[in-house]
């Protein structure tokens, strides 16, 4: 039984900011070197990635920058985006990724609006279907 799933009218500004930035760490336009990403994230972030392993923020932003070192294919599509508000200037936006027309994951972004713009707070994907 899945939950319905709509964003309130008052909020449909900030979802089309926030789904313009997801996938996280795979839109260029938003940069693709260490200092963006640490940009991007707020001091305490980490994320629980598809297999369900936990990472700090530390890791992520050295993994990110072995990949972005060299040129790479990056083969994605979103769909079903649905933004929610959690607190002031915080919210959660979902969605759904098919990774090189393969694999299905359920995201979750939770973000805070900032004076110096959009910070990812957490991220976290769930593997739906593999292969």
């Amino acid at each position: 039984m899945e939950p319905t799933f709509a964003t309130p009218s008052e909020f449909e500004d900030v979802l089309a900011e926030l789904s313009a930035r997801e996938p996280i760490f795979h839109r260029p336009e938003f940069g693709t070197s260490r200092a963006d990403f640490e940009g991007m994230t707020v001091e305490d972030f980490w994320e629980t990635g598809a297999s369900g392993r936990r990472y700090s923020r530390e890791f992520v932003l050295d993994e990110l920058e072995r990949r972005f070192s060299t040129p790479h294919e990056d083969v994605w599509e979103t769909r079903d985006f649905c933004c929610r508000r959690l607190s002031a200037d915080v919210y959660l936006l979902t969605y759904t990724l098919l990774q090189d027309k393969q694999r299905v994951t359920r995201r979750a972004t939770i973000w805070q609006r900032t004076a110096d713009g959009w910070k990812i707070v957490y991220h976290q994907g769930t593997i739906v279907q593999d292969g």
